[in-house]
């Protein structure tokens, strides 16, 4: 893989350069065997693909050898969640799955299709994406709003026979996982004697929650913009219903303040602000990640007057938690290894394999690696694909 530069940019990008780099797209289509001459030709298409076509319908199996569908990413929205931007709509976000697939290509060295869908229902995406199954091999969802985004993974994991993540929920909750195990391992803490405040209860929200409980986190407080989410609170859908559950082991109750007296971690997904007296009530040296683009929840230097360790979602600042670190290598896992699903022990992986690339010269700004660190996506690759045979999905 290529190495990337990875100087910081240095001037302001301007609105020419944005829209110029978008003009046609930022996609095509490379053929992997020229056609040079008439034999190519007769081999690439008529009359030589009938006998690959042939081929394939007596043993459908044979499709992942002689296509590219085997290795092939859909990236799939319905325009609901896009990035800061909210509900623009199937045609808007396909600037946004342009981008997502050049990253799969340029990080993962794997070939993806954006695919925007002008429905918000559930079924009708799950009816789509099985009727097209046969030409791709891995689902990557994007930007789906919460809490439909919940429902429409689950039931695309039941419908199709292959890999499908969301990644807004889970490549979010990754590389957080990775990048807390760093900010602790360079403090010399202990994962499970911390107390996180998550503010946002949406898509990232529960998925860091999760894979947080899973990993062994101390205690959790997850924050909605009504307060701490608690067993006894009324009006809470079934998904922070289910996070009651499961966490706020304190009994706390309030809002921010409440949340964010004693705390250890503070983890921003919600674009909420959170005002520097507050962390000062946190824990001595607590680790803030304020992870809202493009405007964190603080900035970085203001919280780094109480906070030890500090992050945010941007490449302009030390500490960027990128999802970038996670989902092209976690899809090239999945595919290498011909992984049906992708498993809880396969995300834990991808973070242990993101840390590690990170933990010969950890540091207080350096807490994972680079986004553009070309030993990243081949290190989550295999670490996935060890995980996935580990689990019997592959």
């Amino acid at each position: 893989m290529t190495a990337l530069n990875e100087d910081t940019v240095t001037a302001p990008v301007t609105d020419e350069e944005i829209f110029t780099a978008h003009e046609g797209g930022k996609l095509g289509v490379a053929v992997t065997k020229p056609l040079a001459d008439p034999r190519s030709l007769a081999i690439a298409y008529t009359p030589g693909v009938a006998k690959v076509s042939s081929a394939i319908a007596r043993d459908p199996r044979l499709a992942a050898r002689y296509t590219w569908a085997s290795r092939l990413v859909a990236v799939v929205s319905d325009g609901t969640a896009v990035l800061g931007l909210g509900d623009i709509g199937a045609a808007a976000s396909l600037p946004v799955m342009e981008g997502k697939a050049a990253l799969f290509k340029t990080f993962g060295e794997l070939d993806s299709i954006p695919l925007v869908l002008n429905t918000t229902d559930v079924d009708e995406i799950v009816e789509t994406l099985v009727r097209l199954r046969p030409s791709f091999g891995a689902v990557n969802l994007e930007d789906v709003a919460a809490p439909r985004c919940f429902e429409l993974e689950a039931k695309l994991i039941e419908a199709l026979d292959c890999p499908v993540m969301h990644d807004d929920q889970h490549g979010t909750a990754i590389v957080l996982l990775a990048a807390l195990r760093g900010a602790n391992l360079v403090l010399n803490r202990d994962l499970g004697n911390q107390r996180v405040v998550i503010a946002g209860a949406g898509a990232a929200g529960v998925a860091c929650a999760k894979i947080l409980l899973a990993a062994g986190v101390g205690d959790i407080t997850l924050l909605d913009s009504k307060g701490i989410v608690h067993a006894d609170r009324d009006g809470l859908n079934s998904i922070k219903q289910e996070m009651a559950q499961v966490t706020n082991k304190a009994g706390l109750r309030g809002g921010q303040a409440e949340a964010l007296d004693g705390a250890d971690v503070f983890v921003g997904l919600s674009a909420g602000k959170l005002p520097v007296e507050l962390v000062g009530a946190m824990a001595k040296d607590p680790i803030v990640f304020a992870l809202s683009n493009p405007d964190p929840e603080i900035h970085p230097e203001v919280a780094a007057r109480h906070a030890a360790i500090v992050a945010t979602g941007r490449s302009d600042f030390p500490n960027q938690i990128n999802n970038v670190l996670a989902f092209p290598g976690i899809f090239r896992g999945a595919l290498d290894s011909g992984a049906r699903r992708i498993t809880e022990r396969m995300k834990l992986a991808a973070a242990d394999a993101i840390l590690g690339v990170a933990e010969e010269d950890l540091a207080a700004d350096r807490i994972v690696p680079s986004a553009l660190d070309p030993r990243v996506a081949p290190e989550v690759a295999a670490a996935v694909a060890r995980a996935a045979k580990e689990d019997g999905v592959a």
